[in-house]
């Protein structure tokens, strides 16, 4: 679709805005060399590519989800190939430890155009905000000195494969995509690809399994659409809690 509609309107295309891993349908890994062909036809309509790592961005690893050489295979290059890089980088509250602010960086030709050095006037109610950004550069400080990304993915393994088991136990169609720290259940046989696939998932069975586990004390997102995050804070205890829940769910 997007070579499409490269040659339908050539050099009219500003830019092209993705999210590296999807978040905003569930998690949705790209297929192989999805974002290699994105950043070749940026590179040759000469068009920005932007990264939209709001959900991404620091809950992977540190920084962007891109630059990860021991996970080629979820961007269809090789392992000595981490070239697929965006032009430009927006990130979210992850950066303030949950405070509101937001991020945007990219190379210096583009963001040398932002006001006051450049002609492109950027605000925003909070932008700045002394505190919001004395929480962000504690954030980001713990972040790099705790390394806390092996153990997180662990413990998203760890749940992942226990939620999983429950259900396979009794015989309950569904398919767990994950990266890193974030993961979805989709009430859905699989594969998730993309939207469409994503939209075959039981919707109906997902606000049921949403309600139970609230009333176990298992906060999930209220829609099958949305992310879940494991956090630093969640313990060895929460886990065995949450698959626990699973297991008492009533199918």
């Amino acid at each position: 679709m997007l070579e499409r509609t490269f040659n339908k309107y050539k050099d009219k295309i500003a830019a092209v805005i993705v999210e590296p891993v999807a978040g905003n349908m569930g998690v949705v890994l790209p297929k192989s060399g999805f974002l290699k062909t994105i950043r070749r036809l940026c590179n040759k309509n000469k068009s920005i590519l932007i990264f939209d790592e709001v959900i991404t961005g620091f809950r992977v690893g540190y920084g962007s989800v891109v630059p990860r050489p021991s996970w080629p295979w979820y961007y269809g290059l090789p392992a000595r190939d981490t070239s697929v890089k965006a032009d430009m980088t927006c990130l979210g509250k992850i950066i303030g430890g949950g405070f509101p602010i937001g991020a945007c960086g990219g190379r210096a030709e583009l963001m040398d155009n932002l006001s006051p050095q450049g002609p492109v006037y950027q605000a925003g109610t909070l932008s700045g905000n002394p505190v919001c950004v004395a929480a962000g550069i504690a954030t980001l400080k713990l972040l790099k000195s705790k390394k806390p990304y092996q153990a997180l993915e662990r413990s998203t393994e760890k749940l992942c494969d226990g939620i999983s088991r429950e259900l396979q136990k009794r015989n309950v169609k569904h398919t767990i995509n994950r990266i890193g720290s974030m993961f979805t259940v989709f009430f859905n046989p699989g594969p998730v690809t993309d939207y469409a696939s994503a939209a075959n998932s039981n919707t109906a069975m997902y606000a049921k399994f949403h309600t139970a586990m609230l009333k176990a004390g298992i906060y999930l997102p209220p829609s099958q659409f949305e992310t879940c995050f494991v956090s630093t804070v969640h313990k060895q205890s929460d886990i065995d809690k949450t698959i626990a829940a699973v297991r008492k769910f009533d199918f």
